[in-house]
């Protein structure tokens, strides 16, 4: 009997000494994301009721709505979060379903590619510090602790607007 409760004390140590990497939410739905790109700002509403709000950093090149891969602009619209990435390789990721098919369409007419990978993300993994703004792809970013936040509490499915 003195084993079994000394490997039963060992195991619930070493779940209770390891934190769960996901945070976890239990306030009401966000049932919409709202970026002002000119105000770099991005809110999570739950109806018309914002719940959180962030800073926001944008695309290198942010004026625009973004046409083409590798412009640097961050989409202007309405799309949707369509996955999530636990292993970004910028803390955790939430995908925004950009090209739709209205974009593919504008960028076939003028013989590019729409670009994709679009997301909100936290910071760099292998650079700690970022030293200046819109500084990304065309994504949106956040910090890592907003991030975490942020992938609790918004589902997939979730639409986004992007507003100039």
């Amino acid at each position: 009997m003195r084993y079994f409760l000394m490997i039963l004390t060992a195991f619930a140590l070493i779940s209770c000494g390891k934190p769960s990497k996901f945070k976890t939410y239990n306030g009401p739905q966000v049932t919409q994301i709202l970026v002002d790109k000119t105000a770099r700002k991005m809110w999570l509403l739950h109806g018309t009721k914002a719940l959180k709000s962030y800073k926001i950093d944008l695309g290198f090149a942010p004026a625009g709505h973004k046409f083409k891969e590798g412009d640097g602009r961050t989409p202007e619209g309405v799309y949707r979060i369509d996955r999530r990435n636990p292993n970004s390789s910028y803390h955790l990721s939430l995908g925004i379903n950009y090209p739709n098919n209205q974009d593919r369409a504008k960028a076939h007419a003028a013989g590019v590619s729409p670009g994709g990978d679009i997301f909100i993300h936290g910071g760099p993994v292998l650079r700690k510090n970022r030293k200046k703004a819109d500084w990304t792809a065309g994504c949106i970013s956040v910090t890592n602790k907003e991030m975490e936040e942020i992938y609790a509490m918004v589902k997939d499915g979730t639409p986004i607007l992007v507003k100039p």
